[in-house]
């Protein structure tokens, strides 16, 4: 599997503040409006607008950016080769349309997850790193409580609606800028397209495409995931980067995504510095 190179966006990560708990408030700016339920838009490590950003609500498939937290913190080597687990094979949603025994290396089940938001590929990496799902939100839950993120909680790896799977837009601002940290992750996350293929004789090829649709068709934008359900509606974690400025947009159940969401980012972009 080949992605484009990813920029290097480390210094822009840390000028967001990663994890700074309640980031300050810029100097006031005209933003448009945001049809969405919850939101938070940050620039450098500032507040540039905000909406209930702190009432938990459904989160969909950014969830999925924990799971990909965890899977890269494993120590697991990307390049192994696993057999997908039966209950994987049967998740709904969203998905590849994986095999139950279909041999795959866990970089190409976690770029499926990440760029194609597939939940067979998500539950596989769960199972297999986790030994089985209830093991795996445990440490899902355990990560969100050790990140400081007191109104976030798990109850399955992919996103699926759940009276007991919410969190906020400030909580999945911090666990964005967290995943984003680690270059493998931002490799994924900005790839528009690639393919991935079975180990198996003969393979399996699987094209995938960037749920995030503002990757690769809006400048600067770098991640981090999208998602939707039925409950969570349509949401979105965005990261840009344009000129000296970066950018991190979330929203939960928003009605327009991608046209407010680069309305945004251009906002916070190419807009006037906040107030040092």
């Amino acid at each position: 599997m080949t992605h484009p190179p990813c920029p290097d966006s480390t210094r822009r990560l840390l000028l967001l503040g990663l994890l700074a708990g309640a980031w300050p408030a810029a100097r006031a700016a005209a933003l448009p409006p945001v049809g969405a339920q919850a939101w938070l838009l940050l620039r450098d490590g500032q507040v540039l607008g905000a909406h209930k950003a702190d009432e938990p609500r459904p989160m969909a498939s950014l969830t999925k950016m924990m799971t990909a937290l965890l899977v890269l913190e494993s120590g697991r080597g990307l390049d192994e080769v696993v057999a997908v687990p039966a209950a994987a094979a049967r998740d709904t949603g969203t998905r590849l349309g994986l095999r139950s025994g279909e041999r795959m290396s866990l970089g190409d089940l976690l770029a499926a997850a990440v760029i194609a938001s597939a939940n067979d590929a998500c539950q596989a990496l769960a199972l297999v790193v986790g030994g089985s799902e209830a093991a795996f939100v445990r440490r899902m839950n355990e990560r969100a409580a050790a990140l400081g993120l007191k109104q976030t909680q798990f109850s399955n790896p992919c996103g699926h609606d759940a009276a007991t799977h919410f969190s906020t837009a400030r909580e999945l601002a911090a666990l964005a800028l967290m995943v984003m940290r680690d270059p493998r992750y931002r490799t994924l996350a900005a790839t528009s397209q690639t393919t991935i293929r079975s180990r198996d004789t003969p393979p399996r090829t699987f094209p995938l495409s960037n749920r995030n649709e503002l990757v690769g068709r809006h400048p600067g934008v770098v991640g981090v995931k999208s998602g939707t359900t039925p409950n969570a509606g349509r949401c979105l974690a965005a990261f840009a980067m344009r000129g000296e400025y970066s950018a991190l947009l979330v929203m939960l159940d928003a009605r327009e995504r991608w046209w407010t969401a680069g309305a945004l980012l251009d906002r916070a972009l190419d807009g006037d510095a906040p107030a040092r």
